[in-house]
C-alpha cells in the first residue's frame, strides 16, 4: 500500500521558516510529479509548489521567492523549504504525488494526511 507521510510542521513566528518533508513508502514503480498543496478554513486546497521527476518546478505567486521545493528520487521524498513566513501562510499543508504502481499502469493521485503550519504575528 502506497503512503505519503509528511513531517516538519509546527508553529513559527512571522518572518521565520520551516522545512516540510514528505516521504513515499510502499511498493510502486515510479513517482511522476510531486507537489505541496495547502488549505485554509473555508477555502479550497491550493497548489503551493510542484516539481517534476526531472526537477522542473512551479510555484504559486504568493510563495515564489520565499518557498523552495526539492525532491530526492532515490529516497522518494519531496521537501518544501519555507522562509519569510507570514500569518497568511497558516494552513494545513498536503503532500501530493502521482505514482505509477506498475510499469504499464497509469499514474494515480496520492495524498498525505496533511500537516499544520501556524504562523503567529
Amino acid at each position: 500500500q502506497v503512503q505519503l507521510v509528511e513531517s516538519g510542521g509546527g508553529t513559527v513566528q512571522a518572518g521565520g521558516s520551516l522545512r516540510l518533508s514528505c516521504a513515499a513508502s510502499g511498493r510502486f514503480f515510479t513517482i511522476n510529479d510531486m507537489a505541496w498543496y495547502r488549505r485554509t478554513p473555508g477555502n479550497e486546497r491550493e497548489l503551493v509548489a510542484s516539481i517534476t521527476r526531472y526537477g522542473d518546478t512551479t510555484y504559486a505567486g504568493s510563495v515564489k521567492d520565499r518557498f523552495t521545493v526539492s525532491r530526492d528520487n532515490d529516497k522518494n521524498t519531496v521537501d518544501l523549504q519555507t522562509s519569510s513566513l507570514s500569518p497568511e501562510d497558516t494552513a494545513v499543508y498536503y503532500c501530493h504525488a502521482k505514482i505509477r504502481q506498475y510499469v504499464l499502469s497509469r499514474a494515480d493521485d496520492y495524498w498525505g494526511q496533511g500537516i499544520q503550519v501556524a504562523v503567529s504575528s
